[in-house]
């Protein structure tokens, strides 16, 4: 049985915050959830006819957007759509993202009883002067009684999303942000830069930010934090309790197969080794998407999995091994070898029998790494 995660995009939010590059689209009036949860059920059901054998969805992501402006009375008419297409792991790891500026406790009651068991909240800062100039629509008081509702509610597994390198940030400041969040014991935390990114109001009209030597020693301080605090730093950006990873996001770093459904959304799947191997995509607008849900399908090369798998497994602390690659990708070792000794001997990778991950070194110049499997 092939095991995939599923990913579900809604692409609606209050309003776009300036650094937001993803498919996200202020409400206007109101959403057409009713027409937009048949749709997502059509699309599933054209992606599940690309499947070559026998599958079972092991994880869903609810991604935005805002999927928390959706009812939990849609997402329980999504859930039994879905698994009349496509069965559900008994233990279906289920993660909707949340802005703290949306929650309500019945609702939120809700979703834990239809079968979501973790949230991811976009808290981004503690601090309501950052919250303002990051255009959030929440105080750092709602994102704290947002996390306990969550917890009052029966949510054992929280993740909570923080940025830094935030305009006019102290390394006191971040620090103050990760003390604040581990103070409220969730189960997991995604901590990364901000980043201007094309397309987005900040990339256009860029702030100013903290210089990149003082961002990364304060970077570190608060990853000490975390450590000191039993949060293993599994990814670039993840940091989880022990049995707290999010299962959805290691199977994309381990180049596993998933669907993706919703406006803009893309899925990944191996029909056949290594030459068919293909990403879908659909109509990143969300008008058009719903009157055209038929995916976009591209072959990765065979001289580009090399690099589409090794951008994947080295976000990982744990790196990867060369029996994994060939079974994920079908591709010799052989096609690995010469650029990995290069960087064994660059110090970049450190090799333990045939396994590879990240030098200290290597792990801050991921870049340079991947530059030398480009063909």
């Amino acid at each position: 049985m092939n095991t995939l995660g599923l990913y579900i995009h809604i692409p609606w939010c209050v309003q776009k915050c300036p650094y937001c590059d993803f498919n996200s689209h202020a409400v206007k009036s109101t959403t057409p959830e009713r027409q937009y949860i048949d749709t997502l059920l059509s699309d599933l059901q054209q992606d599940a006819a690309l499947l070559s054998s026998p599958s079972i969805i092991s994880s869903i992501f609810i991604g935005g957007g805002t999927p928390s402006l959706f009812s939990a009375d849609s997402f329980e008419r999504l859930f039994a759509g879905i698994s009349a297409i496509i069965p559900l792991q008994n233990n279906v790891e289920i993660t909707l993202e949340a802005n703290p500026g949306t929650f309500e406790s019945n609702k939120f009651a809700k979703y834990r009883a239809i079968g979501i068991n973790r949230l991811s909240i976009g808290v981004q800062s503690f601090n309501d002067a950052h919250l303002k100039i990051l255009g959030r629509i929440h105080s750092s008081k709602e994102a704290t009684k947002a996390i306990k509702i969550a917890q009052d509610v029966d949510f054992d597994n929280i993740n909570i999303d923080l940025m830094f390198g935030l305009p006019t940030q102290s390394a006191t400041e971040m620090q103050y942000d990760i003390k604040t969040a581990l103070a409220l014991h969730p189960s997991h935390l995604s901590f990364y830069q901000l980043t201007l990114e094309p397309n987005t109001y900040f990339y256009k009209f860029p702030p100013t930010l903290p210089e990149s030597d003082a961002i990364f020693s304060a970077q570190l301080q608060c990853q000490q934090l975390l450590s000191d605090s039993g949060y293993q730093q599994y990814e670039i950006s993840a940091y989880a309790k022990s049995d707290k990873k999010c299962q959805h996001n290691n199977n994309y770093w381990q180049f596993g197969d998933y669907l993706g459904i919703g406006a803009g959304a893309h899925g990944k799947l191996t029909l056949a080794q290594p030459e068919n191997i293909i990403r879908t995509t659909k109509a990143k607008s969300p008008a058009d998407y719903l009157t055209n849900n038929r995916a976009a399908i591209k072959q990765i090369a065979i001289s580009e999995l090399p690099i589409e798998y090794l951008m994947n497994q080295l976000r990982l602390k744990a790196g990867f091994n060369l029996t994994h690659y060939q079974h994920s990708t079908g591709l010799s070792p052989k096609t690995l070898q010469q650029a990995l000794n290069q960087c064994v001997f660059e110090n970049l990778l450190i090799k333990d029998k045939n396994h590879y991950y990240c030098s200290e070194k290597g792990w801050h110049f991921l870049d340079n790494i991947l530059e030398k499997f480009i063909h």
